[in-house]
């Protein structure tokens, strides 16, 4: 037990989590950080971090975590980020039924699962913050993401209907949409594309190879590309703020993306959005 205020921050291998959960913690939050593999769990303990295995598609995991979390904490917590999550690309026509399940159980079903074991504490104490790392794929969809677009617009859909049940609860609830920033998540794609997808036999076979390349690094990488740091600026802001904001967009990219929903007659932005493919 400590006076800090306690946060989990999950998908902390690499990346927004790992940089976010480095972060808290020099600023003064216990940190409950998670990670899928074994291997990834010294480098977190080795900084000071409460470190634990949990896989958002294994309900088990996430009971332990939420168990071992409450032992420490005599039942308490101040905060929950949700982050990890990775992204499958390929044509929506291409996506096996296995491969969009898999995607939902892991960025969307995980998430809720993990959230509604700790709104009782939070409520308990009469307050409680909720930070969900969307993306801006989650307002502005993208070709080729799909899959990962409906796990983004269902997340959105699901957080803030809850952000509104909430409301007066002491439990405030937010999102961040980050544009591209600097992480595993490109290798993460490429890992999942060719895992899932029928890249030869596909008709889409010549778009997946420039696809291809995007996700190994041999074009030009993404313009307007931030480091993790600015996604833990929109998240500070999240857990500090006394009326958080329900939407937090990190990277200009993003923000052009959504203002142009905003402006645009719908028949012209998803044309345009798609030449951007």
């Amino acid at each position: 037990m400590t006076d800090r205020p306690s946060i989990i921050v999950t998908g902390c291998s690499s990346g927004i989590g790992a940089w976010c959960a480095r972060a808290l913690l020099k600023d003064g939050w216990r940190v409950f950080a998670t990670v899928r593999k074994t291997e990834d769990l010294a480098a977190l303990e080795n900084d000071g971090i409460e470190a634990f295995l949990m896989d958002y598609t294994k309900p088990d995991t996430v009971s332990k975590l939420v168990d071992d979390v409450f032992a420490r904490t005599g039942g308490r917590l101040d905060a929950l980020f949700n982050n990890g999550a990775y992204g499958q690309a390929g044509a929506v026509e291409d996506l096996p039924v296995e491969a969009l399940r898999l995607q939902m159980e892991t960025n969307v079903i995980g998430w809720h699962d993990l959230t509604r074991r700790v709104i009782p504490a939070m409520r308990a104490q009469g307050h409680g913050r909720i930070v969900q790392c969307s993306s801006i794929l989650g307002i502005v969809p993208y070709k080729w993401r799909g899959a990962y677009n409906a796990s983004k617009f269902a997340l959105e859909g699901l957080t803030l209907t809850m952000r509104m049940e909430l409301e007066g609860s002491g439990i405030e609830v937010s999102l961040i949409e980050p544009g591209p920033i600097t992480s595993r998540f490109t290798a993460n794609a490429l890992i999942n594309i060719e895992r899932f997808i029928d890249l030869k036999g596909s008709v889409h076979a010549v778009e997946y190879e420039k696809q291809l390349r995007r996700l190994k690094g041999e074009s030009r990488p993404a313009k307007g590309k931030l480091e993790p740091d600015a996604v833990y600026t929109a998240l500070k802001r999240a857990l500090t703020a006394k009326k958080p904001k329900p939407h937090y967009i990190v990277t200009q990219p993003a923000k052009h993306g959504a203002l142009l929903k905003k402006l645009l007659p719908a028949g012209l932005f998803y044309h345009f959005i798609g030449r951007l493919g």
